[in-house]
């Protein structure tokens, strides 16, 4: 038995492993996500229960205490978090994350100084990556996390020599590293580099804008799992260094979408505070002209009354409609408009929202048929043959300068075509710019119409009149 027990908790790895796999490769269509979700929390879950019958376990009573608290946090968490609220819920996961592997590096630490033992190179190498990646992912996570609940400003955050700084705490932790590997048992100098990874965090997130969050949380829910890899590192448990791995390249592989979804590289993101000016554009609820441009507006008879005569309508859901929660009266317009025999789809931008799937999330809160959301690329060439566009609290994601504007800070950016619809009804409380800072071509179209209000009040008042046709 002694001598099966090792290899029997490598098998299970293997095949914890391979769920995970399977998981993330359901997790890429909004239609198998939640199966996906399942079989990658069933591998979780073997890989849990192998790793309590490692004989390196000796204190069950305090691990499974563990898990009974934590489970019953994630369950409360779970069930009272709203749909709209999951951009801070994923924050937060990053950071806990990327906390218990900087947790794991410390205590490994802490283990080896107090009980005299050398630290190998390789194990003092993962501990100060560890604890480097994991400081950095929690703190910037939380900061995250505080910038979408609204707790400190969602713009970019910037003070002079700001760069400089952030390149002489790197250097600060690169010396106190190599400090720690010729005499890595200096518990000052091991605070101080946790103390700097930590801060380095801070810095990392400030400059960045809401609008850049999608990439942002992204890129950390990667650095969760680079840290977890590390930590596998540290302790020498091999599925802690797959998992971490799966969930680091996938990570990377989704920010980079996230960049090319916004025609930006990574390293302006994080670096050029992009959102940072004031925003232009008349503000106000009314219509009228903003400069020599000429804005038409519409009330909601009117717009209801375009929406039930058309043949086919797209809906561009956007963060105005995560804001209002929206998203089930859109639900039910576009049930309305379909008893009305009006075809209906949505069109989905890869950044729009807070998070990645945001809209996929809140739509699938509301119920929305997953045969109904289309990807950019798909719903693009569609627009010519589109009746209706209408557009939900969506602004830079469906602006034509970036298609014909070569001055344009967003040109190049691929866009939701909406502006080649025969009609465009945009629904927004006021003539205020995007993220970008910029006006909004769309908004002065001959074909487009404003509906000026708040997301939610005025679907609802689409679908009453809707109904009344």
């Amino acid at each position: 038995m002694n001598d099966f027990l090792p290899t029997g908790i490598q098998l299970t790895y293997l095949v914890a492993a391979s769920l995970f796999i399977l998981g993330l490769k359901k997790l890429g269509s909004p239609a198998t996500a939640r199966q996906g979700n399942v079989v990658a929390a069933v591998g979780m879950l073997l890989a849990i229960v192998a790793t309590l019958l490692d004989q390196q376990v000796l204190n069950y009573e305090m691990i499974l205490l563990g898990l009974a608290i934590g489970s019953g946090i994630g369950a409360i968490a779970a069930y009272k978090v709203q749909m709209t609220e999951m951009p801070q819920m994923v924050g937060l996961l990053n950071g806990l994350g990327g906390a218990a592997s900087a947790l794991v590096a410390v205590a490994e630490f802490w283990r080896l100084l107090s009980h005299g033992e050398p630290v190998a190179l390789d194990v003092n190498i993962s501990i100060l990556l560890d604890v480097l990646i994991g400081g950095v992912t929690f703190t910037g996570s939380m900061l995250a996390f505080a910038k979408l609940q609204g707790l400190i400003s969602g713009s970019p955050i910037t003070f002079p020599l700001q760069q400089p700084i952030n390149v002489s705490l790197l250097l600060a932790y690169f010396v106190g590293s190599g400090f720690l590997l010729m005499s890595p048992d200096n518990l000052p100098v091991f605070l101080g580099v946790v103390a700097v990874s930590l801060l380095l965090g801070v810095l990392f997130v400030i400059p960045i804008g809401g609008g850049d969050m999608p990439v942002v949380i992204s890129l950390l829910n990667s650095l969760s799992g680079i840290a977890a890899a590390a930590a596998g590192f540290v302790v020498m448990n091999n599925m802690l260094i797959i998992a971490g791995a799966l969930v680091g390249a996938s990570g990377l592989i989704l920010t980079e979408i996230m960049c090319k979804a916004m025609n930006r590289t990574l390293f302006s993101v994080l670096f050029s505070a992009f959102g940072g000016a004031s925003a232009g554009g008349a503000a106000g609820g009314t219509g009228g002209a903003a400069g020599d441009k000429a804005v038409r507006s519409i009330d909601a008879e009117e717009g209801a009354m375009m929406l039930g005569y058309a043949r086919s309508v797209v809906i561009v859901p956007g963060y105005g409609m995560a804001v209002a929660q929206a998203q089930h009266s859109v639900r039910e317009l576009a049930d309305q408009l379909e008893r009305m025999g009006v075809e209906v789809k949505y069109a989905i931008h890869p950044v729009a929202g807070r998070m990645p799937g945001h809209m996929n999330v809140l739509l699938a809160e509301a119920n929305v048929p997953y045969t109904q959301l289309y990807d950019m690329e798909d719903i693009n060439t569609q627009f010519d043959q589109t009746d209706v566009a209408l557009i939900i609290g969506a602004n830079d994601v469906v602006n034509p300068a970036a298609r014909t504007d070569e001055k344009s800070p967003i040109y190049g950016m691929p866009i939701l075509e909406v502006d080649r619809a025969k009609q465009a009804i945009v629904i927004k409380r006021g003539m205020s710019a995007g993220f970008a800072g910029v006006d909004n071509d769309l908004f002065y179209k001959e074909k487009t119409t404003m509906l000026f209000g708040g997301a939610k009040d005025m679907v609802a008042k689409l679908v009453s009149e809707v109904k009344q046709l």
